[in-house]
């Protein structure tokens, strides 16, 4: 059996760790790890998790058999979508988002737990992230692997972009160890001390500089998602245009065949009109055949 991948054992308990604690335990494993210039430049590397990232990995660890539920769902639906129906598609639609919303609502639940407090923004990427893991398969192992830096969007087109999306490529196919939430101590309780600290502008200004690097990596997943959502608009204008030409296409195919009808209305009108008066004229005929006749048989 092969050794284990250090860095992915390294990357493992980095993001398990709680978000404010990521960045200086890089930094402390970065030196520990400085006569393996290529792990420590490995380690290096890592990069911080979103907030949204952060409450998925969370979750993973801390209730791996929901998020292996909620995958398992996906996997089935993907597998039963081409069979269904339309009315069959929109209730398992409305069961899958019933399920990511009470799944986000847990992860939410878990990450006050923590001491962190969610927006309305950070749990709807949450569940988009959960939604993409039921819609593509590389979005449920990237999920699983508790390793994501970025939240996941996805259409179910197989439009998705993973890039960047994870701390190491090698997280795809990577399962995050369970890490069950310690039980509080009861009898403990945590002491508070004012301790005045000489490095105050230092670290200030490094985490203005963590803030802005957050921020910048932030609007990079934005601009990704709405590269992702252009795309995709693009692509059904383009098909409403393609759908539209096709409606005018017969309309007037359908234009030139009532002319057609029209025509063809007249000529019958005038044939009729012919057929009536040549039946006359047989009508007619048949008379002075008739009365020819009994002038014969008189004679």
């Amino acid at each position: 059996m092969p050794d284990a991948d250090p860095l992915l054992e390294i990357a493992d308990d980095l993001y398990a760790l709680p978000l404010a604690d990521f960045t200086p335990a890089r930094d402390a494993l970065v030196k520990e790890h400085k006569t393996d210039k290529a792990l420590a430049a490995s380690i290096k590397g890592l990069r911080k998790a979103s907030a949204a990232a952060w409450v998925v990995n969370l979750l993973v660890r801390r209730d791996p058999d929901q998020v292996d539920q909620v995958l398992a769902v996906g996997e089935a639906l993907r597998e039963a979508q081409e069979n269904l129906d339309a009315t069959q598609l929109r209730e398992f639609t409305k069961q899958r988002r019933q399920l990511t919303a009470t799944v986000t609502t847990a992860a939410r639940r878990m990450a006050r737990e923590e001491g962190v407090r969610t927006t309305e923004s950070v749990a709807e990427q949450v569940e988009a992230t959960l939604t993409a893991a039921m819609l593509e398969p590389d979005a449920a192992r990237a999920v699983r692997s508790g390793l994501l830096v970025t939240s996941l969007s996805a259409t179910g087109l197989g439009d998705l972009d993973l890039s960047g999306a994870v701390a190491l490529p090698e997280a795809l196919g990577f399962s995050a160890k369970a890490r069950p939430a310690p039980a509080p101590d009861p009898t403990q309780r945590p002491q508070l001390h004012v301790v005045p600290d000489p490095d105050a502008d230092v670290k200030a200004r490094a985490a203005a500089d963590e803030r802005l690097a957050d921020a910048r990596a932030l609007l990079k997943e934005h601009e990704k998602e709405h590269r992702a959502a252009r795309r995709a608009v693009e692509k059904l204008q383009a098909r409403t245009l393609q759908v539209q030409s096709e409606i005018d296409e017969l309309r007037s195919q359908i234009a030139a065949l009532e002319d057609t009808l029209e025509e063809v209305d007249d000529e019958l009108a005038e044939a009729e009109a012919a057929q009536a008066e040549v039946e006359e004229a047989v009508d007619e005929a048949r008379s002075e055949v008739d009365a020819a006749r009994e002038a014969r048989d008189r004679l």
